[in-house]
């Protein structure tokens, strides 16, 4: 193992424990410091940071560049602090114009498709009744899909009807109120959960089969398998992804009811 990744992994260990969403420099970060160790380099420097940012790889109007020299200026902030031959690029370096994508608009039959879907083909019924409610209580909510996943099991208050949101975007916390027919619907699902992995000792309230928290990309992976069998979204001019449900002009207020024309969206078989 490299010096310069050595400090990169106390860098990030450092961040994580900050609590920053560190997604994308775990993903970028190893890459630029093989970079650095590749040409020889000893720190990071504006020229050397600006030429791996505008590698050839992407495409220049695309946000790459600027979300690689993002990855780069952080990690140079701390060399800084080891080497004092650091440069720091300066912010501004290298910008992008952000590109809005409008949201693909699901409507109550695609809710109610996906989450059929789910409980159908899902071999494993802890994994199928997982995604199936995890998809009904985005659609009734319009949560993030990070904010349910972290969702844990005392933050629910059947009595009240709420789900209580700790540490959401910008470290603030909500209180997301339900409809009864949701609430009776997380209680099917837990009481599900509680007998299938009697043992499962993590606090989330939506778990893996092996009675851990659910990971984002595992989630993913099965919403888009979900999207492909199904076809919702098939032929529109944007294809959908699983945060349009967290984009409140995706949802009209009607359709996220879960009592919607008489047809429960979020509803657990048992």
């Amino acid at each position: 193992m490299s010096p310069l990744l050595d400090e990169a992994n106390d860098y990030l260990r450092l961040r994580r424990a900050l609590g920053h969403n560190l997604d994308e420099a775990h993903r970028l970060l190893p890459e630029f410091v093989a970079h650095l160790d590749a040409i020889g380099a000893e720190t990071v420097t504006i020229e050397v940071a600006l030429a791996w940012a505008q590698r050839p790889q992407a495409d220049p109007a695309a946000t790459v560049w600027a979300r690689r020299m993002t990855v780069a200026r952080g990690f140079a902030r701390h060399m800084a602090g080891v080497n004092p031959s650091t440069e720091i690029p300066p912010v501004g370096l290298m910008t992008y114009h952000q590109r809005w994508r409008p949201p693909f608009i699901y409507s109550a039959a695609d809710i109610a498709a996906l989450m059929s879907e789910a409980r159908q083909t899902i071999p494993t019924l802890m994994r199928a009744a997982t995604v199936e409610t995890l998809i009904g209580l985005l659609a009734a909510t319009g949560m993030r899909v990070g904010e349910a996943i972290r969702f844990e099991r005392g933050d629910l208050d059947a009595a009240e009807g709420v789900i209580a949101v700790r540490q959401s975007k910008f470290g603030k916390s909500r209180l997301v109120a339900l409809q009864s027919s949701t609430v009776d619907a997380l209680c099917s699902y837990a009481e599900k959960r509680d007998r299938l992995l009697p043992r499962a000792k993590d606090p989330s309230f939506f778990i893996s089969t092996a009675g851990t928290r659910l990971l984002y990309a595992d989630f993913g992976k099965a919403f888009r398998r979900l999207l492909q069998t199904t076809g919702v979204g098939a032929g529109a001019p944007h294809r959908p992804r699983i945060h349009d449900y967290a984009d409140p002009r995706v949802m009209p207020t009607s359709a996220r009811n879960p009592l919607h024309d008489g047809v429960s969206v979020l509803a657990v078989s048992a």
